[in-house]
């Protein structure tokens, strides 16, 4: 994929860029494969703002994608590469030799044509999807599963890969793309390849009616608020926030603040945090 540039008409437009689609071979998606997604601008079931700055947006159809490639032995042949509006990478619409069709994330150097095909009788080359225990080690993998036949869950954005650094007993060790090292069981599937669309993060949205386009609606600072709309909020001119330390809207500490449990039970599977540190 490359990155298009435009012709600045606009202040907006001059330093906008976007995609080329230079990847994408198919325009329109396979119908069978598509459901409808509802919109609830960030509301719970009670119509109250859970998530806020979530809203708007153009509509879009979810692609199904087949995350946990369980039809062993099937040989599929790739269609066509597409783009999906639910993520940063593209997708990859597959064929099996049974007739069925599927979804697949497409990694780099998949093309139009190509054989593609799971289970232990693949080979480990790009677009195949294996247990742990059949992938060389040093191969880069993505769309990995945490639980066997959950189905990939980590390792599934634009650009990012995953590698399997060892294998010992019945855990995999991989290196993740956070720098986390992390044992997964090693009869978990992971696929062969790194995800396309590599350049999807070098894309500089330009203005705020594309941010709206994507259903993300404007942010406003806290320290600009009155202080009974966040505890950032009043003062005369630029004030400080006169706390110790940053706060959410609901007095909770912020920017830093460590979330995950202390005892939580896949800990002792981490043998390295992304900052270096070990878990005790």
């Amino acid at each position: 994929m490359g990155i298009k540039t435009y012709n600045p008409y606009t202040p907006s437009r001059r330093n906008m860029t976007g995609s080329d689609f230079s990847e994408i071979t198919k325009s329109t998606p396979e119908k069978a494969l598509v459901v409808s997604l509802n919109k609830n601008s960030g509301r719970n079931n009670q119509g109250k703002i859970t998530v806020r700055h979530r809203g708007g947006g153009s509509r879009r159809k979810y692609r199904i994608i087949d995350f946990k490639r369980k039809k062993d032995g099937i040989p599929a042949t790739v269609i066509g590469i597409e783009y999906d509006p639910n993520r940063s990478a593209n997708i990859a619409l597959i064929c099996y030799a049974d007739g069925e069709k599927a979804y697949i994330l497409a990694p780099e150097g998949l093309k139009d044509g190509m054989k593609v095909m799971s289970g232990e009788t693949a080979e480990a080359k790009v677009g195949n999807c294996l247990e742990l225990k059949d992938i060389p080690i040093g191969t880069q993998v993505h769309n990995i599963e945490l639980y066997p036949g959950a189905g990939g869950q980590m390792v599934r954005s634009a650009g990012v890969s995953a590698q399997l650094m060892a294998k010992e007993g019945k855990y995999a060790t991989l290196r993740l793309p956070s720098g986390e090292m992390r044992m997964v069981p090693i009869i978990c599937r992971a696929t062969i390849g790194v995800v396309g669309n590599g350049d999807h993060s070098l894309i500089n949205i330009g203005k705020a009616g594309r941010k709206r386009n994507m259903g993300i609606r404007p942010t406003v600072r806290g320290s600009v608020m009155n202080p009974n709309d966040h505890p950032h909020g009043g003062g005369e001119g630029k004030a400080g926030i006169g706390r110790p330390g940053p706060s959410t809207p609901w007095g909770k500490p912020a920017l830093g603040l460590k979330t995950r449990k202390k005892n939580k039970k896949s800990n002792k599977l981490i043998v390295r945090r992304r900052d270096g540190k070990t878990i005790k």
